[in-house]
């Protein structure tokens, strides 16, 4: 039937005879195209095609008739009349178009034994709502808060003291959201953030927020030591130079610090309260003195307590020296962190989960109502500039109109050409002036710069520890180990100590102060996304008990945050992200063994049930094509060479099942099942091996086996190849396992899965000499435990302490080789069984892939090598296709071979058409077949009728002779094509032929294995392989 809408051209494909098939099915008239050679080739008539291009077309196809080949149906299916197989009128050609056994990783779910007695543990007031609002409030309050909102103006500084307030409130309650859903341990925000995303995320954080901390000790220490040694130069007190006496100063303070923190965290916390009453004297201070009369010193200077007209001015904002919103926005807010303090001890904690939220919320609340409270007062009663001479009066009759301060008598105008000294715009010290006792505010400033210096010396060590516990770094296992009653840190207070000196003595900490900032805001970032992600999974297990929290606000606090850090400083916020970048990269590659219930499993799971239910809703397309394997391996270890090869054809990119089948009882077999299931997942994972394992128990593997192939995936994402091993003691087994494993084949078929087999001739399955492993190892064990109490006892026991070395898989391979009562043939047999298992796990050297495509099956035979050649492994295999043929066409045949491949986009070595298939078999190698069948026969044909219709009854599996005579050219084509396998392939690294497929209830059992054993045997490892009859490969776009 030719198609009316195409052209003929000399690019057309060449004509085939028609044949007409009767009563197929096809009421329409629709006509199969045979190849002449298909009878030829083989020697017999057959329904199988050989490769062609026709069959690959789409059904309106402009560029050529397409053909439909044969489905596996109408050659799999029983006959549904009695006529010879060279009959193709008679097949019907319709184109079918939570567990026990699990365990729980979470280590820190279940709350560790504690030892009440002697432990330190702090309530909400003292271990958070201390630290957080001495770590808040800094030198910022008494230093620059006058000279922001003289840049600023009083409407923009509030506002800038508000986004501040946002940025810390808004993390704080996605914080209180993750501290609430479950048991808190030490760690801090790293725990936090850990627990909420995974060892990736926390591991990167957890590492630049404790460096951070420790750089932030020598921060504070250095903003202590310049006021000190600002003092000692008022005093004419200097010891060396100003740079060297901080370093000195600075030196000695930690040293100091560190002593307090050395001698336990409870003298810490009480220094930390004794700081805080300081602090507070200072804070109400500077209130009581904006209410005392201003002298005339302090008026020359600026201070005229509250007036309506200054607060008016100083209410719009007075950018100057090329400062702006942001700039200024920038120099304030790491004023405004310090929100973490209390977190960050969180393992000394009674309640973290009630103290954490309450404690820091309160914290910020107090702190910000502080930092709004001074900063009106001070913007209220000071002016922006003042020259600080008591003279700058006003004259009589003289105008003045510079300031407000000409409402109170002073003319500061020269401020106008000149830079002043005093103001809110040019004095940091303002709080001093305006303060009842200035000394006192020396005294705050220490305390603010002690107080958030001891918190991060605290702090670093903490975090640090909770992260080297979690042996996320391997290198850094030994900072993990505590000391005391409150297992304090003490290698990592040295550690941070060394940092923190470290630094001091650099001196150039203007450079390093914007990064530190960006670290903090890169946590406070990933703590509002932990709280979003966790929202976003619903995963049943978030159910934080805090319930003020919204997904949506803290996506928007994330944003904020990192929005932040490039107002701060741009390159310090890129840096933070490279470096962090860098850390997720490396603990990703590194795969830390630890399992958090992170989100971000959770978002994976959910990721894949809406992938998998959207791949539902889209048709298969030829395009996509991959093989999807189901592999009988039984246990994965078992098996290595089968797991091997379908890892190769599957990858990162297909889907393969490794599947074991229990024969017997459910009941029986349901512990070992549930052992198995986690056990061979965890060894596939260690083997690098992207594969799922499932097992079922049944009463015969043939069932249980059907199970699998029907069960098997979900939706789309469903195996549509088995593959499994030769069975090489078919001649020697049981009936019944015949039966049960040519039954798989035929319901595979059935199921219309493709079908690949595997044949090595020194065999697949090792599970003896793992056996014999594992049982020479526990002998091991048990004679080294028996020597070391010997020992033990002999020396006083110190051979506890020897370390018993676990003996390699090499030394106990060779000792199951040798010590094990085997024959030395045995022996030697099973090395061999070993090497060959092991040989697709090596790169293949220089060499071919034969391909003897013989039947038409949709391309899977094709498909399969050419994925080979694609990995790392099998990269310098060249490809060797041969296809059967006929002598007086090869040119013609290859021609169109090279055409289809060309089109196909596979390259080939080289293209063998075979002529010579219909030759029958050499009388040696017919000899052997019969010789090998013979115990399977049933030789009635001797007998009389009662004799064989009896003997059919005993043995209904034997060989008859009709079924030989009937299957004669089908049996002398797999003997044949040993034979041209044998000369033309011997070399190759491996073989793919097509499988010959036995019809049901056609051909027995025995007859079929017999013609796979003729086919593959004396070869090298062998693939036989047949698709499903549907194209799996498409030159068209």
């Amino acid at each position: 039937m030719e198609n009316p809408a195409f052209e003929k051209s000399k690019d057309d494909p060449p004509l085939y005879e028609e044949t007409s098939f009767s009563g197929n099915g096809y009421g329409n008239g629709e006509h199969r195209t045979i190849r002449p050679s298909v009878v030829s080739a083989f020697g017999h008539d057959t329904l199988d095609r050989v490769p062609s291009i026709d069959f690959y077309r789409n059904a309106g196809s402009v560029s050529g008739q397409r053909a439909i080949r044969p489905s596996l149906q109408e050659l799999h299916e029983v006959f549904q009349k009695s006529v010879d197989l060279d009959l193709p009128d008679t097949v019907d050609d319709s184109d079918g178009q939570g567990s026990d056994g699990l365990q729980n990783d979470d280590i820190e779910a279940i709350a560790p034994p504690e030892d009440s007695g002697g432990m330190v543990k702090f309530g909400w007031i003292k271990g958070v709502l201390v630290r957080c609002m001495l770590n808040i409030w800094g030198v910022m309050l008494f230093i620059r808060l006058s000279w922001v909102f003289g840049q600023a103006g009083v409407g923009l500084g509030i506002i800038i003291i508000l986004l501040s307030c946002v940025v810390t409130t808004l993390t704080c309650i996605s914080m209180s959201a993750i501290c609430t859903n479950g048991v808190v341990r030490g760690g801090g925000a790293y725990y936090l953030i850990s627990r909420s995303l995974g060892p990736e995320f926390g591991g990167s954080i957890g590492l630049i927020f404790a460096f951070a901390n420790a750089v932030a000790v020598a921060m504070y220490v250095v903003g202590f030591s310049e006021t000190v040694v600002d003092l000692l130069k008022v005093n004419n007190a200097i010891m060396v130079d100003e740079v060297n006496d901080i370093r000195i100063v600075g030196c000695i303070t930690v040293v100091l610090l560190l002593g307090i923190v050395g001698a336990g965290m409870e003298w810490e916390a009480k220094a930390q309260i004794v700081l805080l009453v300081i602090l507070l004297v200072a804070i109400a201070n500077v209130f009581v003195g904006t209410a005392i009369p201003a002298t005339e010193d302090k008026k020359s200077k600026g201070f005229f307590n509250y007036q309506a007209s200054i607060m008016a001015e100083n209410f719009t904002p007075d950018f100057r020296d090329g400062e702006t919103f942001f700039s200024v926005f920038a120099i304030f807010f790491p004023a405004a962190t310090g929100i973490l303090a209390g977190a960050n001890i969180s393992g000394d904690l009674r309640d973290p989960q009630e103290a954490i939220p309450i404690g820091t919320l309160l914290a910020i609340f107090i702190t910000g109502i502080t930092y709004l409270g001074i900063a009106l007062c001070v913007s209220a009663t000071v002016v922006r500039d003042a020259t600080g001479n008591v003279n700058n009066t006003i004259t009589y009759g003289a105008n003045c109109n510079f300031s407000s301060a000409c409402d109170f008598g002073y003319d500061f105008s020269p401020c106008e050409t000149t830079k002043c000294k005093y103001g809110l715009m040019n004095n940091f010290q303002v709080m001093t002036m305006v303060s009842g006792f200035g000394p006192l505010i020396t005294a705050g400033t220490f305390s603010a710069t002690i107080s958030s210096a001891l918190a991060s010396l605290v702090s670093a060590p903490k975090v640090f520890q909770a992260l080297c516990k979690d042996n996320i770094y391997k290198a850094l296992i030994f900072f993990a180990k505590g000391h005391g009653k409150n297992n304090e840190p003490i290698r990592g207070y040295v550690l941070t100590f060394i940092i923190a000196v470290a630094f001091i003595l650099i001196a150039e900490l203007n450079v390093i102060a914007p990064i530190i900032s960006n670290f903090f805001l890169a946590s406070y970032a990933l703590i509002n996304f932990s709280c979003f992600h966790a929202s976003y999974a619903k995963s049943p297990g978030w159910r934080p008990a805090y319930k003020y929290y919204n997904m949506w606000l803290s996506l928007f606090g994330a944003v904020l945050c990192c929005a932040v850090m490039f107002v701060i400083n741009w390159w310090a916020a890129l840096l933070t992200y490279a470096i962090e970048i860098f850390l997720y990269v490396y603990v990703t590659v590194k795969k830390p063994d630890v399992n958090w219930g992170s989100s971000t499993q959770a978002v994976t799971f959910v990721n894949a049930v809406n992938n998998t239910l959207t791949l539902s809703g889209v048709d298969d397309h030829v395009k996509n094509f991959r093989p999807q394997c189901i592999v009988l391996t039984g246990g994965p270890k078992t098996r290595p060479a089968l797991l091997d090869l379908s890892h190769a054809f599957t990858k990162n990119y297909g889907l393969c099942i490794t599947c074991e089948v229990f024969v017997g009882p459910r009941l029986e077999w349901q512990q070992e099942i549930s052992n198995s299931m986690e056990q061979n997942q965890e060894w596939l994972n260690g083997q690098k091996r992207k594969a799922f394992y499932a097992a079922v128990a049944s009463s015969n593997f043939r069932e249980g086996t059907a199970s699998l192939l029907q069960a098997a995936g979900l939706g789309r994402l469903r195996p549509n190849t088995l593959m499994l091993g030769f069975k090489r003691d078919w001649k020697t087994t049981h009936i019944a396992d015949i039966q049960a494993y040519v039954g798989v084949l035929h319901d595979a078929f059935d199921f219309e899965y493709g079908m690949v087999m595997l044949r090595l001739n020194q065999g697949l399955d090792i599970s003896h000499i793992l056996a014999a492993e594992e049982e020479m190892e526990r002998m091991l064990l048990e004679q080294q435990a028996l020597e070391i109490e010997e020992n033990g006892f002999q020396e006083g026991g110190k051979g506890f302490f020897k370390r018993a070395r676990k003996p390699s898989k090499k030394v106990l391979a060779s000792r199951v080789s040798l010590e094990v009562p085997h024959t030395s043939d045995v022996a030697k047999m099973n090395q061999r069984l070993m090497e060959a298992s092991s040989q697709f796990k090596k790169k293949q050297g220089k060499g071919t892939i034969d391909v003897w495509w013989l039947f038409d099956d949709g391309g899977l035979t094709l498909l399969l090598p050419y994925i080979l050649t694609t990995r790392k492994k099998w990269r310098d295999c060249k490809l060797r296709i041969f296809v059967a043929g006929q002598p007086d066409r090869i040119e013609q045949d290859k021609e169109e071979m090279q055409s289809l491949l060309k089109k196909f986009r596979i390259k080939c070595s080289d293209i063998t058409i075979i002529t010579d298939l219909h030759m029958r078999p050499t009388a040696e190698n017919w000899r052997l077949f019969e010789d090998m069948i013979e115990p399977f026969r049933l030789h009635e044909g001797s007998k009389d009728m009662a004799q064989a219709e009896a003997l059919r009854k005993e043995h209904p599996w034997k060989i008859t002779d009709a079924e030989l005579d009937h299957f004669d050219d089908k049996t002398s084509l797999q003997v044949r094509l040993n034979e041209l396998l044998q000369e033309s392939s011997r070399a190759a690294k491996l073989i793919i032929v097509s499988m010959p497929i036995a019809r049901k209830g056609s051909v027995s059992d025995h007859l079929y294995m017999a013609w796979l054993e003729a086919l593959t045997k004396n070869l090298p490892p062998t693939l036989l392989v047949r698709g499903n009859h549907k194209s799996v490969l498409t030159f068209y776009s």
